[in-house]
């Protein structure tokens, strides 16, 4: 009886040795390029997007796998790039313009505020945290670069989903909406109401939503079309950072996004 091959896996699977690797750059750049624009591709249909053979991609696989720029998830054996890439590419952000003139009003901000300032964009439908100025006080927010979360519970998830069209928005709730706490935003509908009382008053709120106990206020940067591409976020313990000064430090998260968003070109939404 023919034993079948998991969808993910050729029969040189457990050949790691340097005979099963490539060093065609050219091609492993290629084929890493598709697999991060795709999000989730077995070795088959990499290699037929790619016009390779399933071995050639399995050993740039192998070859990527080992610096860590792809993961394979199981179950369904699907590729994804992995914190390897991120690494790399966090070097690059820092030539970046909206890192770059972002870091001078976030340290404004943690220091007008006395709280932790983030910067964060969206990707696949999550939050990534890609930059970070961290108040001194020993109780503290931590997002460190390379942090993923729920866009529906993160103060700049809900930031950009503010602004975003209403099909996105719905087509992101789709996925789910899970709570984290009993602050948590479940539904639909409350957050669409939610997002609008966002767009009303200029900057979000997760009022621990994500984790009990923390409390983050969130405006978005807008890029040349007037499209949201990333938030900055003041965030830190509620007992530090009440309800009551949300409104103030709103303004002072709003009045940087801004800053931000005229530095790099952009205009507000």
């Amino acid at each position: 009886m023919a034993v079948t091959r998991p969808r993910g896996r050729p029969k040189s699977f457990h050949d790691k040795t340097a005979g099963n690797t490539i060093q065609s750059l050219d091609r492993a750049l290629m084929i890493l390029k598709v697999v991060a624009d795709a999000g989730g591709l077995t070795l088959t249909e990499l290699a037929g997007r790619t016009d390779q053979s399933v071995p050639t991609v399995y050993r740039v696989l192998t070859t990527l796998q080992t610096h860590g720029f792809v993961e394979m998830e199981e179950p369904g054996q699907h590729w994804h790039v992995g914190g390897g890439a991120f690494r790399v590419g966090s070097q690059f952000l820092r030539r970046t313009k909206v890192v770059e003139r972002a870091r001078a009003p976030m340290d404004r901000l943690m220091r007008a505020t006395g709280e932790t300032a983030n910067l964060g964009v969206e990707m696949r439908d999550q939050v990534l945290f890609l930059s970070q100025v961290e108040t001194h006080e020993t109780i503290r927010a931590f997002f460190p670069p390379g942090t993923l979360g729920p866009m529906h519970v993160s103060g700049i998830g809900k930031a950009l989903l503010a602004w975003y069209p209403e099909a996105r928005v719905r087509e992101i709730s789709a996925a789910g909406l899970p709570r984290f706490t009993a602050h948590s935003i479940g539904a639909e509908t409350e957050l669409l109401a939610d997002l609008a009382a966002t767009r009303a008053r200029g900057y979000a709120i997760d009022d621990e939503e994500r984790a009990e106990g923390m409390r983050c206020v969130a405006a978005p940067i807008f890029n040349a079309h007037g499209e949201p591409v990333a938030g900055l976020s003041v965030s830190g313990p509620a007992f530090r950072l009440t309800a009551e000064k949300a409104a103030t430090i709103g303004a002072l998260v709003r009045a940087a996004a801004d800053e931000v968003t005229q530095a790099t070109g952009g205009r507000a939404g």
